[in-house]
Order: C-alpha cells, then sequence, then structure tokens
C-alpha cells in the first residue's frame, strides 16, 4: 500500500463530500486507502458516507475526541508507507499524490511534506510553509511584525515569508490540513500528541520529525484547494485562547525552563491583550448602531414634545419630566426590538427591514399603550409623530453610511451576480437547476464549454478563453462542474485569474451541493437547496415575534373568545405557553416531525393540517404538509392558519 488518507470530519458534509471526490480522482493511478474518522457530527456526515463512499474505512466516534486522537485512531489501522493528514475542507489536483509521493521517493532524508495551498480565490495561503515558532518569533507574529516586514529574514520567520513560494524548501513545521508523513518517521517519532485537542499538534509532530533526523519540505509543484475556516470560526475568543494556548503547551514540552516561561509570559500576554480587544470590538461592533438610533429616536422626541406642547396646550413644559426620563426610553426599546425581530441589524443592512421594524415596533407600542394606567398615557399623537421621525432619520443616516461607504452601513442592494458554469451540457443544466431551486439572486450568462467540440446552446465560449468571457460579460462568478473538468484545471484556472475579482465555486458530481469560498478571511460559502428554510435565524424571529404579539392580542380578547371555546382553562393556559416561549402557536402535525429530518421548532397548539379541515391525514400526508411547512416557512401561512382556526387553540 502506497499511501493511507486520514480525514477527520466535524460537521462539514458538504465539503467533505467534494474533498473525497477529488481524493477519489487522485488514488486513479496510486495504491490507497481512506479513513474518514467523525467526531460525532450531526449534519449526516455518516449518511453520506455509507451511500456515497461505501469503499472509505469509516470510524464513527460517539464524542468529539478531538483533531490529534482522532487522527491516531485511523493512524493506527493504516497499512501505507506513507500517511496523508487532509483537512475535509480541501480539494486535490489528480496527480497530487503520485507527485509527493515520487518526492519522498526521491528524497529518503524526508520525514514530511506539506504543499502550496489556496484559498477559494485562487490566493495562496501563507500557512503552506511556516517556521518553528520560538518565543521570539511568535512576538513577530503575535504583535504584527511579521506582517509589516514580510521579506525581513527576522521578522517574517512564521510564515517564511521572504522564501519563494513557487520554489522547494527546507522548512520547520507542516500544515496540518495536508500533511504527508513517512510511515517509518511515524514508527521512530510517535503519533499525533493527544494533549492538543485541535491546534498545536501539526507544529508538534512537525518539530518532533526533525529532532528524530528528518527534514520537512515544502513542495509547490501540486496546489491544493483550501477552504480555510470551515471547521473552525477562526475569529472567535474560544479560538484566540484555544490556539494560544497550545502553543504554551509546546512551549513547555520542547523548550528549556527559563526560555519556555518567556514563551507562556508572551502567549498569555497575547490571550489577555487579544481577548480584551476581540470582546471590546464584538460588543460595540453589535451595540453601536442600536445605540445610535436610540440616541436620534429620543432626540427626535426631545425636539418634538416642546413643539407639540406649544402647538395642541399653549403651554410649554406641560409633559412632566417623567415622560422624557422614563416613558420615552421605553418607547425606544419599541423601535430597536422591533428593528431587531425584523432582521433590520443584520448585515447587509435593509431599508425594508429597518420601516417594518419601525411599524412593528409602532404596533406593539400601541398595543402597549391601550393597556398601560391612564395616566401614564401622554399622547398616541405625539407617538406617531415621534414614528414618522424614527422612520425618516434611521432610514436617512443608513444611507448616508452607504453614500460614504462605512461598511458597516453597507446597504443590501439585492444585486443580481451573473453566474456561468463550466462543464458538458448536461451536467451544465444540472447545476443550473440546483442553482435557481436555492433561490439565490442571480442572473444565467450562460456556459463555457471545456473544448471546441462541446459547444451547445447558450455557449459563450471555451475554457481557454475564460478570462475573456469573465470580462467582456461581466461576471461576478463561476461555477465548475467537476464531473466534467479536473481538479488540476480548476486549480490552474483560478491561480490564472487571481487577480480578478471573481469568485469560484465547485459542483461536485451527483450532488444536490454547490462550494465555495470568498477570502483567506471567511468560510466558504455554500450553496445549497434549501429544505430547512424555517431555521433560518430571521424567520425564527419573525415567528418569535407573531406569537407573542398575537397571544398579547388573544389574551385582550380573551373575555369575547372564552365565549366560543369548548375548554376555557385549557385555552388560556395555552396563550401563557406561547408567551413564555413554551409553545408556539403553529407547529408540525404531531408524530410525524422525524419523518423528513426536519428542523427541531417548539410544539405547537395548531399544525399545517389545520387549513384543510376536510382532508383526512395519513402517514405520507402529515409528512408531505410539514415537510412543505418547513420548506417554504411564510409569516402569512401563519396568520391565515391563526385565522382560520383560532377555534381550535383550546387544544
Amino acid at each position: 500500500m502506497d499511501i493511507s488518507i486520514v480525514i477527520v470530519n466535524y460537521n462539514v458534509k458538504h465539503f467533505l463530500e467534494q474533498c473525497l471526490h477529488s481524493v477519489e480522482k487522485a488514488l486513479q493511478n496510486v495504491q490507497g486507502e481512506v479513513f474518514v474518522v467523525d467526531n460525532n457530527s450531526v449534519d449526516g456526515s455518516a449518511q453520506l458516507i455509507n451511500e456515497k463512499f461505501p469503499n472509505v474505512a469509516f470510524i464513527q466516534n460517539t464524542d468529539n475526541v478531538g483533531f490529534s486522537r482522532a487522527n491516531n485512531q485511523a493512524i493506527q489501522q493504516a497499512t501505507g508507507k506513507y500517511v496523508l493528514l487532509l483537512n475535509p475542507d480541501t480539494v486535490v489536483e489528480e496527480d497530487t499524490f503520485e507527485k509527493v509521493l515520487s518526492f519522498m521517493e526521491a528524497h529518503p532524508e524526508a520525514g514530511g511534506l506539506g504543499v502550496k495551498m489556496i484559498d477559494g480565490k485562487g490566493v495562496f495561503l501563507p500557512e503552506s510553509k511556516r517556521g518553528l515558532p520560538t518565543p521570539w518569533v511568535a512576538f513577530y507574529k503575535m504583535f504584527g511584525l511579521s506582517k509589516l516586514f514580510p521579506k525581513s529574514r527576522k521578522f517574517g520567520k512564521y510564515h517564511l515569508s521572504y522564501l519563494d513560494k513557487n520554489e522547494v524548501h527546507e522548512i520547520d513545521v507542516l500544515a496540518g490540513a495536508f500533511m504527508l508523513l513517512r510511515k517509518s518517521a511515524l514508527d521512530k517519532v510517535g503519533l499525533l500528541d493527544e494533549t492538543f485537542f485541535m491546534y498545536g499538534e501539526d507544529i508538534d509532530l512537525s518539530y518532533r520529525i526533525q529532532q528524530g533526523g528528518f527534514k520537512n519540505y515544502y513542495y509547490p509543484e501540486t496546489t491544493i484547494i483550501h477552504y480555510k475556516g470551515e471547521s473552525t470560526k477562526k475569529g472567535s475568543l474560544n479560538y484566540v485562547k484555544v490556539f494560544y494556548n497550545a502553543m504554551v503547551i509546546f512551549a513547555r514540552k520542547h523548550f528549556p525552563g527559563s526560555k519556555a516561561g518567556v514563551f507562556a509570559l508572551f502567549i498569555h500576554l497575547a490571550i489577555y491583550f487579544r481577548a480584551i480587544l476581540s470582546a471590546t470590538k464584538r460588543i460595540l461592533h453589535k451595540v453601536y448602531i442600536p445605540l445610535l438610533d436610540a440616541v436620534f429616536v429620543f432626540a427626535g422626541f426631545w425636539l418634538i414634545t416642546p413643539f407639540w406642547e406649544q402647538f395642541r396646550f399653549h403651554q410649554p413644559d406641560y409633559y412632566p419630566p417623567e415622560f422624557m426620563q422614563f416613558v420615552v426610553p421605553v418607547y425606544c426599546l419599541f423601535f430597536l426590538f422591533g428593528i431587531l425581530f425584523s432582521g433590520g441589524y443584520k448585515k447587509p443592512l435593509s431599508i425594508y427591514k429597518i420601516g417594518r421594524g419601525i411599524l412593528w415596533g409602532l404596533i406593539s407600542l400601541l398595543l402597549a399603550y391601550s393597556l398601560v394606567d391612564e395616566k401614564y398615557r401622554f399622547s398616541r399623537a405625539l407617538i406617531l409623530l415621534g414614528t414618522a421621525w424614527s422612520g425618516i432619520i434611521l432610514v436617512a443616516y443608513r444611507l448616508l453610511g452607504h453614500w460614504l461607504r462605512f461598511s458597516d452601513f453597507r446597504l443590501n442592494d439585492q444585486r443580481t451576480r451573473k453566474i456561468a458554469i463550466v462543464g458538458h451540457s448536461k451536467e451544465a443544466r444540472r447545476v443550473q437547476q440546483i442553482l435557481e431551486e436555492t433561490r439565490i439572486r442571480s442572473q444565467m450568462a450562460g456556459f463555457i464549454a471545456l473544448d471546441n467540440s462541446d459547444k451547445g446552446q447558450n455557449y459563450m465560449g471555451e475554457l481557454s478563453q475564460l478570462e475573456e468571457i469573465i470580462r467582456i460579460n461581466r461576471i461576478d462568478e463561476i461555477v465548475f462542474c467537476a464531473e466534467n473538468i479536473s481538479s488540476a484545471e480548476i486549480i490552474k484556472a483560478m491561480l490564472d485569474l487571481s487577480r480578478l475579482n471573481i469568485d469560484y465555486k465547485i459542483a461536485p458530481p451527483e450532488s444536490a451541493s454547490i462550494i465555495g469560498s470568498n477570502s483567506i478571511h471567511t468560510a466558504g460559502d455554500l450553496y445549497v437547496v434549501n429544505m430547512n428554510a424555517i431555521s433560518k435565524s430571521a424567520n425564527r424571529r419573525k415567528k418569535r415575534l407573531f406569537d407573542l404579539l398575537s397571544a398579547v392580542l388573544i389574551l385582550v380578547l380573551s373575555p369575547v373568545l372564552l365565549w366560543f371555546t369548548a375548554k376555557k382553562a385549557k385555552f388560556i393556559k395555552n396563550i401563557f405557553r406561547v408567551i413564555s416561549g413554551q409553545r408556539t402557536w403553529i407547529g408540525y402535525i404531531s408524530g410525524f416531525e422525524s419523518e423528513n429530518k426536519l428542523p427541531a421548532i417548539k410544539k405547537g397548539i395548531l399544525h399545517p393540517a389545520d387549513r384543510f379541515p376536510e382532508l383526512q391525514l395519513d402517514k405520507e400526508k402529515s409528512a408531505r404538509l410539514n415537510r412543505l411547512y418547513a420548506k417554504d416557512y411564510n409569516l402569512l401561512s401563519d396568520i391565515e392558519l391563526l385565522l382560520k382556526a383560532w377555534k381550535h387553540l383550546d387544544r
């Protein structure tokens, strides 16, 4: 056996599928075995492996045992002369394995090898080659000196940025995303250290390989795509803590006492520094726009109230001081929560959602106004004037921020993306259908043939003319059909056109997903036929707000509605269950939620079948109604159903 490929998966099913397709192609001329170790994923990864990749040796853990231990589970069963640790969010070229094995055979001193990696836009990933993170190297990296002076041999040691990325080099540290290891070297230096749960194990093993008398190489004669960021969210505070603590473990394990102490001090300073910066930035980023909204809304009432007092009552200071001190801030909260539940604070910003949120805030405020004691009812007219002011000023300053190109005020302009598909006619049309079913805003520019003999209807040209096609037709996104075009050709095209501001995606064969990544800093984008519309955060907010407002309204009307209900106590109990969040007004038909593995929602008082009282339900019809409700969720449908079946709210 030439090579044993080990892939550790955790909730990245669609990326794993694409990775395994590329691995299968790359093993055509190489004797190899593939292990997938799943760390208790809940996204259907196990079903994918069992159905589509039966030849893969599948190890299914019942817990997330971490990266190191999961890899070791497979390495202990591996029979190959070489072991490749490969991330699930990667794509390899068809001749990648042949090339790297040939290099290792020609260099018996090599214990490990890494390759050139690019992100989903064809941009080189600097972690393809790294130096040993000694205390000073880590210091230069953590405090930004390596970024300021990338060509310096002193400051650029972390990513060895002074070395040519297109030449073979001896390096210190291999990237865990693609880590080819000589099995005899592993037998000598040992497996991955399971003290490292997720980060740092690649640095530790690379260092031990060198300590064992072997060399590590960076080999750029083959390139892989690494959708950086899929398995972890690298901007999170938890990532900062886990990653830097892994560096502390490494220092204490390999550096002398005083050196390890200095390193640990740097690391802990970096953790606290980054933690404070990250926490402060996150808090400010989340609250400063709502705070601005509150200031503008409050300022509106502060300006309008004296004019209204003079106009309506011919008396300044007609309202008591408590009105501005306490009542107006409460008004502000109604508008802020209305915008929040409308999705108005979600990026990119939407003027429609802002307006809708203000309207929801007004409705909620007027409803609350009618319920409070009369001494707190100051003026409906002031509420309406304040609402008008809020609608104008909140929209106006967002438009100004968008015009000034402030990133946090970027509006969702709903621009339609022009997409071209590269592939043979049959597969290209299958991919086009997937794009249509995902309901993304896109315009199909046409198809791109692989060669002159492949042209058909709506074909704009050949793959060799790709750059010209993109420029002339102003293409925003290219989708490659992996069934028709090799990974090597895809990667070459991405490298050649990396200077263009184009997004690239790959459609694996016989898959309902289309995968890509927009930048080194973002997780990969995924187009997949949406069966879980109700699971979207915006829809969950709408559903909860609808439940809350309608429950309060029903409670107000309950003295009348109780005359039409048979189980009066159950009716009142259900209202308070919905208000408290224990129940929702409309849920799935009970007993059939698992038929389609639907997203979880709260148990409902009513269900989709209540719209069709004459329908005789069976298992198939119930499952279908549940599926349609989850897939095509619409707030108007909930409203219609509640109005139609309100007499059954005493269930």
